[in-house]
Order: structure tokens, then sequence, then C-alpha cells
């Protein structure tokens, strides 16, 4: 059995446990030896994080070449119209190459905790929320994107991997599974188990 932590990480928290500047780390929030994540998310970003104890499952999960699909929740400035949409659902070009399609589409302002601090909006400017998904793993790629079209990324929160998401989870707040290992495991979700009950809570 492979351990594995769903994080909702805050905003301006690293994804690793030490940092020699000072800043918070996932050592504030998950006191669980020898988990690791899988895969990173911006200091500046929201949202789901993933932690396992099993290294095929770590890779299986971050690895580019299993196209793994991570839904974010993005507000950008201003409010794209359709044909903008369009270039991101075909793949726009960045300066590192093309990006795969990405589905994306304008939603209602979802049901999130407040960001502290807020995020800074500009009153004579709209903004929009959009639900993208993404099956690989540039750098900063979903700001890249969103600028590329002329809409800057005010607030970024990663909402699902494959099929995990932030259900039931406020920022810091984690919870763990137990499921089955495998030298190439299933794609996640196959084969569960229920939750342990485990929980923690920003200290």
């Amino acid at each position: 059995m492979a351990r594995l932590i769903l994080f909702n990480k805050p905003f301006q928290v690293l994804s690793q446990f030490t940092d020699p500047r000072g800043r918070h780390t996932l050592k504030d929030f998950i006191p669980v030896p020898g988990v690791y994540p899988a895969g990173r998310l911006d200091w500046d970003s929201e949202g789901l994080l993933l932690l396992t104890d099993d290294g095929a499952l770590q890779a299986h999960i971050a690895s580019p070449r299993f196209h793994q699909p991570k839904t974010y929740l993005v507000q950008v400035e201003g409010e794209p119209p359709e044909d903008a949409l369009q270039r991101l659902r075909q793949g726009i070009t960045l300066k590192d190459g093309r990006c795969r399609p990405a589905p994306v589409k304008a939603v209602p302002p979802p049901a999130l905790w407040p960001r502290h601090p807020p995020v800074r909006t500009r009153l004579t400017v709209a903004d929009q929320w959009l639900e993208l998904t993404l099956d690989e793993g540039r750098n900063r790629q979903v700001r890249r994107m969103t600028a590329a079209i002329g809409h800057p990324t005010l607030r970024l929160v990663r909402w699902r991997i494959g099929d995990w998401d932030l259900s039931g989870l406020a920022p810091g707040e984690w919870r763990e599974l137990q499921i089955h290992a495998a030298k190439k495991p299933p794609r996640p979700g196959r084969r569960k188990a229920p939750a342990r009950g485990a929980r923690g809570r920003r200290g």
C-alpha cells in the first residue's frame, strides 16, 4: 500500500519542506515523515498538491509523459472573448514551444476561501473566472497562457489532479489515503481505498 496525501496549499507557501530564506513550507503544515510532493505548485498559486511515499506513484502523477490532467480555477484580468479562449483550446504557442490543446471555459465566480492577502483588482477593469485543464507541466504555464491572450492571471487555484480534488479541504488542511501501489500505477482513483480519516490543519 502507498500513502497519498491531498493537501490544500495556501498562497505563498513553497512546495517543499525546507527553505533557507525562512519562507513557509510544507513542514509548517504536514508533520508526516517519508512523503514527497508529486509535482509542484508555485509559491504564488493555491490549491491541490499531492504527496506520496511511493516513487512509482510519484512519477506517474508528476511526469509529463503520463499526461495527467490537472484542472485549475483561474481569475484573469478582463473578460476574454470566445476567440481568445479558442486559441487555448487549439494549443497556443509560447516562447518554449506549442502547448497541447487545453479545454477551457468561462465560469461564474467559484465559492472559494478568501485569499490572504486579497487579490488586487482595478475598479475600472472587469475580471473573469476560467476553468482550464492541462495535461502537461511547463513552468508557470497557466499564467503564461492567459498573458499570451492578453488577460493576465490574478489568482490561480488548482482544484483537481486526475480523480482527486480539493473537496472538503480548507487552505492548510490535508487528508491521507491508502492506495494500492504498483510498478506501473493505475490511473489515480481506480483502486483507492477509503480514507483513513487523518486530517491536518494549519498550525
